[in-house]
């Protein structure tokens, strides 16, 4: 488990990372309250899970690690909120019906050791038709360079899903792309690629 796993996060809105906009500002996930939404991969201080909680949702989380939901379970005590927590591989969603979820929030949990289609076929499962799933992982291109040196460092998609391949894991997955940014992070403004990538894909069919 990566330090990013746990950065500080202030629970007022959904985190795409330290440095970024977040929710209140991207509105790509939208309003949560009454609506049942997923988190797969616990991320930050406040999880995005008792957030969303915070915010009316009837709220689940999904992660591999024990500890992970141990600190996440005190976190949701502490904060008076309900949420489902479920250890499991994130595309282990058997015990979740299908078309079951109005919302899926990832946020830097997909990497090269991930089996981007197996989770985006479970994604796709369980749902609902046209219901979103947003995730947000490190810009491909960023890690092509060290900071803000202009220097290429290494091959893109050397350590990182490229967005090509995103794409087309999601449309085979059977998902349409509706909202896509790219964001620079707030404390480089001038930095040479962005820092993170923000995606928001819509489930077709049933």
């Amino acid at each position: 488990m990566s330090d990013a796993r746990w950065t500080v996060t202030d629970g007022r809105t959904i985190s795409f990372g330290p440095t970024v906009y977040g929710d209140d500002e991207l509105r790509v996930c939208g309003d949560v309250r009454g609506k049942r939404v997923l988190e797969l991969g616990i991320f930050g201080t406040t999880p995005n899970s008792i957030t969303m909680a915070q915010k009316g949702a009837r709220s689940i989380a999904v992660d591999p690690h024990r500890d992970v939901i141990q600190r996440a379970r005190q976190a949701a005590t502490n904060a008076e909120v309900a949420v489902e927590f479920h250890e499991a591989d994130l595309a282990d969603l058997g015990f979740l019906m299908n078309a079951v979820v109005d919302l899926v929030v990832c946020v830097h949990q997909i990497d090269m050791n991930t089996d981007i289609a197996r989770l985006f076929r479970q994604v796709h499962r369980v749902l609902r038709p046209e219901a979103g799933f947003v995730f947000a992982v490190p810009h491909p291109m960023s890690a092509v360079f060290d900071g803000n040196d202009p220097t290429a460092r290494r091959r893109y998609g050397a350590t990182t899903p490229t967005i090509g391949e995103l794409t087309m894991a999601l449309q085979r997955a059977n998902f349409s792309i509706d909202v896509m940014h790219e964001l620079v992070s707030l404390h480089q403004p001038n930095a040479v690629a962005p820092s993170i990538l923000v995606v928001r894909a819509r489930k077709l069919g049933s």
